[in-house]
């Protein structure tokens, strides 16, 4: 079956985040809920596929094809679309073959997976890679890893909207800045086209500096034809990607306690702990409103305790 031309237009909650820290430093904080937009497709995810997938449909794909890890949130959110709309899904693994939570819904939703290794993962940026796979899989249509791209960026535009939409049930009138966790930029960068330098768009970046999001931005406003300004990268990665310290398991367990609101370690327990860090250092005015994207991944959340039962 052919890609259809999706209609699917969800919407995700925003309320207040009631936090010790931020109310001794006076800082206000609501958080928008990707993470409740779906039960599987879940997070910015979704935001990131939508322009990908209305490409496909309208060369008439029979299916797409795209990249991630054994525990990738991108690739779990296009199989689970895949299975939920009627369209065929690939995935290029990193890495040898392994069975993980994430992996075995991929395969029960219907994927067709192919281990590359890591060698030939890394392979991805070369610009003959999707040759051969297209020439395999002849009438599919092929999606960046993550969604990227200047397509996964435009689709991320309309959480701006989907966000001052719903201000003024929060008693809010307008907010300084944006807060989300960076793993490629391409929701960092949707956000800095909608906002056009008018609010400040900060980006925790969970991946080590050299993961290449940088050069992901430059290219998405460089396709886009608009100056990269109005953001700020953040280091927040730890040290490693996915990597989880106890520090930070302790933040998120806390914040979770708080809140009431699943956190995970890898995106948004580390996002958030990186706001946590400028605002007891005092690096945020007392009556500052900042507004914080909940992007998902909490499926990810088995991969602690996967990892944990195979070490």
């Amino acid at each position: 079956m052919a890609v259809p031309l999706l209609q699917w237009a969800p919407q995700a909650p925003l309320h207040r985040l009631e936090l010790p820290w931020l109310q001794t430093a006076g800082v206000e904080l609501a958080v928008l809920r990707l993470d409740l937009i779906d039960p599987l497709i879940s997070g910015n995810k979704w935001f990131k596929l939508r322009h990908h997938l209305d490409a496909a449909a309208a060369i008439g794909a029979e299916g797409v094809i795209s990249l991630g890890g054994a525990h990738s949130n991108h690739l779990h959110a296009l199989a689970a679309a895949g299975k939920r709309f009627g369209f065929a899904t690939v995935g290029l693994l990193r890495g040898e073959p392994q069975d993980t939570p994430t992996v075995r819904d991929l395969q029960a939703w219907g994927m067709h997976l192919h281990w590359l290794g890591y060698s030939g993962y890394r392979q991805r940026h070369q610009a003959d890679f999707w040759t051969p796979w297209l020439a395999h899989y002849p009438d599919f249509h092929a999606i960046p890893e993550g969604g990227g791209g200047l397509p996964g960026a435009l689709g991320c535009t309309v959480l701006r909207e989907m966000v001052e939409a719903q201000l003024g049930a929060i008693g809010w009138d307008d907010f300084a800045a944006w807060w989300l966790a960076v793993g490629t930029g391409t929701t960092l960068a949707g956000l800095v086209l909608a906002e056009a330098g008018r609010r400040l768009v900060c980006g925790a970046q969970a991946v080590p500096a050299g993961h290449g999001v940088e050069e992901n931005l430059r290219e998405i406003f460089h396709a886009a034809g608009q100056t990269d300004q109005g953001y700020r990268l953040i280091e927040a990665s730890r040290g490693a990607f996915a990597k989880v310290d106890r520090a930070l398991s302790t933040f998120v367990q806390e914040a979770e306690t708080g809140s009431q609101v699943p956190l995970e370690g890898i995106y948004t327990g580390k996002a958030l702990m990186a706001l946590h860090g400028h605002v007891v250092a005092g690096n945020v005015a007392r009556g500052t409103r900042l507004l914080f994207v909940h992007t998902g991944g909490l499926q990810g959340r088995r991969a602690s305790q996967w990892m944990e039962t195979h070490e």
